[in-house]
């Protein structure tokens, strides 16, 4: 039986992930996407603030939630679109996840404060912030950058990289460099950091 608040929004927001009806194969079983990279974030966080704060914890399991439900091709595909389809998801699943907190027995404060997180407010002046957006951008080039990369040009793909890079805190960088990567992987992170 789940108890305490914590271990409560955690369960509503793994269900939550669990609807996702995009698979990805994990050590041979299927598994929905977005509980996937929810718990490749956790993992991330654990390896970067192993004594995150349970508001961060919590932001950081809920980052995607429900986001297969809006789907890209749901804005017009240009960067215009793409940054309105952004904004309106953050302010979406921080709503989302606030209520889940609420539901689990947060305060209206802790629950604010995921959603906060979530949407990524005061990214470069608030510390968890920063760690939040670090965590997703390792996530990025662990469990998507391959994949991603192949359906761009290599000067794009570099940009990305360099841009990615400069949201990330020292921190970050450290974890970046000690991952894991194939060799065409780490000769763009290599070309990004060099240009």
């Amino acid at each position: 039986m789940v108890s305490s608040s914590f271990d409560k929004a955690i369960h509503a927001i793994d269900e939550a992930h669990a609807l996702d009806p995009r698979k990805v194969q994990i050590e041979g079983q299927d598994e929905p996407y977005e509980l996937h990279y929810s718990k490749k974030m956790s993992d991330y966080l654990q390896k970067h603030s192993p004594n995150a704060t349970d508001t961060l914890r919590l932001a950081i399991r809920a980052q995607h939630l429900r986001r297969w439900e809006v789907p890209r091709d749901s804005y017009a595909m240009s960067k215009t679109g793409y940054h309105l389809w952004r904004t309106y998801l953050k302010k979406r699943q921080a709503e989302l996840a606030s209520q889940i907190c609420l539901d689990s027995g947060y305060s209206e404060e802790d629950a604010h404060r995921v959603g906060a997180l979530i949407k990524k407010e005061n990214l470069k002046q608030d510390a968890e912030t920063q760690i939040l957006e670090d965590v997703a951008c390792l996530v990025f080039l662990d469990d998507q950058f391959e994949e991603f990369e192949k359906g761009h040009d290599e000067a794009k793909i570099i940009t990305i990289l360099q841009k990615t890079w400069g949201k990330m805190s020292d921190r970050g960088h450290e974890l970046a460099l000690e991952m894991s990567m194939s060799e065409r992987a780490r000769e763009l992170v290599s070309k990004a950091l060099t240009n």
